[in-house]
């Protein structure tokens, strides 16, 4: 059955189209330094904000219109309609990617048992539909923070029969993620933290924490998954302090407790926006590491202190961001997953057809000037001439090691004239980036 039979397959029509239901920038097949637009992109439904946001907020209940959705129906009833739903939905969109939470796809039940019974249900009607359409899963990973039992967290958990149960539920969703061959799995602390270090033993948690990771690490190899895992930054929300606070503070949890052959980092701009730091930050401290792994591509409200998961439309920073992919070689498990939501008041299902339009536009539009930019070389060739004074003399002594305190005292008691320093160029580069955005 065609559930979004009034909403056509999205096509591109360039940027003079006022058609709101096509493509402005994307372009699937135009190529990008070798690439297809889609290869370098590699666009990724999110099963949770796109198909199970109701609309509620902290001062109204649901107000999202899914006709899909009748209210005689059970929660499996609807399980089974949304996978139909998000796979027209794919296809009219020409997204090739989903991911999920467990919980996302299907139904709690009363026990783990019937739980896991909901979820093979639903994933042999997720399976038909990948092969039906060639759509693929980006990661798959669990809700381990909706539940009432992971209140105090889960891996991080003051209960140890809360950390046996979420060890449970992520084994089973390792399990279809690897049956559905996901590219990736992705563990999202979602009540990783604390609220007051007065009853938290932080470092007893931590220890949990990569006990818990070490298992999976291990349970990956008894089951053959050969995905990438993917842990992902978020400072503050819901708890006051997140244990994977950002990009760096991850590495350093992974290079702490031997995990950092095994993982990398999905990194969502809104969670950067909230630890403080631009996203093009985050994907260099990761890049820089060899670490970034897949990006959740959305945006939040710079004068609201949340995760308002905003679809993307800031085109400065889309270009920042695939600047940063491009100078990293590119994605290669991961891609860019729209985590984001309507805003409350775009309760239609058009709405969330254009706003995955506006954020596909964006981040096309994004590619193709990261992409002259990166052609050009233009701060490629700063950063080669703001450091120069380290490929000779005493810059390439202090890099090659072959010089200490003493013999750096002497060079500086030497020439007295150490004071000079060549301009940074900010404001040049910046408009610069406006040139190349406005042609």
């Amino acid at each position: 059955m065609a559930y979004l039979y009034q909403i056509p397959k999205i096509q591109y029509e360039g940027s003079k189209s006022q058609n709101p239901f096509a493509f402005k920038y994307y372009n699937p097949n135009e190529l990008i330094l070798g690439k297809t637009m889609k290869e370098h992109l590699k666009f990724s439904m999110a099963y949770w904000h796109t198909f199970t946001y109701d609309g509620k907020d902290p001062f109204g209940k649901e107000v999202m219109v899914r006709p899909w959705e009748e209210q005689s129906m059970d929660s499996m009833e609807i399980a089974k309609v949304r996978v139909g739903v998000a796979f027209e939905f794919m296809e009219k969109m020409g997204i090739e990617y989903f991911c999920f939470h467990d919980r996302d796809i299907a139904p709690e039940g009363k026990t783990l048992e019937e739980t896991n019974r909901n979820l093979d249900v639903i994933v042999d009607l997720i399976e038909c539909e990948m092969k039906r359409t060639g759509i693929k899963l980006l990661w798959g990973t669990a809700n381990l923070f909706s539940n009432k039992r992971f209140v105090n967290g889960a891996a991080t958990s003051p209960n140890a029969d809360v950390f046996a149960y979420s060890a449970a539920q992520i084994k089973k969703a390792m399990e279809i993620t690897h049956r559905l061959n996901g590219a990736g799995y992705t563990f999202w602390g979602g009540r990783e933290g604390y609220e007051t270090l007065l009853n938290t033993d932080m470092k007893f948690e931590l220890d949990n924490f990569a006990r818990l990771l070490h298992m999976a690490v291990d349970y990956a190899k008894e089951i053959g998954f050969m995905g990438q895992f993917y842990i992902e930054p978020k400072p503050k929300e819901p708890t006051k302090h997140q244990y994977d606070f950002d990009s760096s503070t991850v590495i350093s949890f992974l290079r702490k407790y031997q995990l950092i052959d095994h993982f990398k980092l999905n990194i969502e701009t809104n969670h950067a926006t909230l630890s403080g730091h631009t996203m093009n930050h985050e994907l260099r401290i990761a890049a820089d590491e060899h670490l970034l792994g897949s990006v959740d591509a959305n945006q939040g409200d710079l004068l609201l202190g949340w995760d308002t998961d905003q679809f993307p439309t800031n085109l400065y920073d889309s270009i920042s961001i695939m600047y940063e992919i491009l100078r990293a070689g590119g994605l290669t498990s991961g891609g860019l997953n729209f985590d984001a939501k309507v805003r409350r008041s775009s309760f239609n299902p058009e709405d969330l057809v254009i706003a995955h339009i506006v954020g596909m536009d964006t981040y096309a539009a994004g590619l193709k000037i990261a992409a002259k930019l990166w052609e050009d070389q233009i701060l490629e060739k700063n950063l080669q001439k703001r450091y120069a004074s380290y490929q000779k003399g005493i810059g390439k002594s202090i890099v090659s090691g072959s010089v200490g305190f003493k013999e750096l005292e002497s060079y500086a008691m030497s020439h007295p004239n150490l004071e000079q320093n060549e301009t940074g160029k900010q404001e040049l580069l910046e408009s610069i980036i406006n040139q190349y955005i406005l042609g």
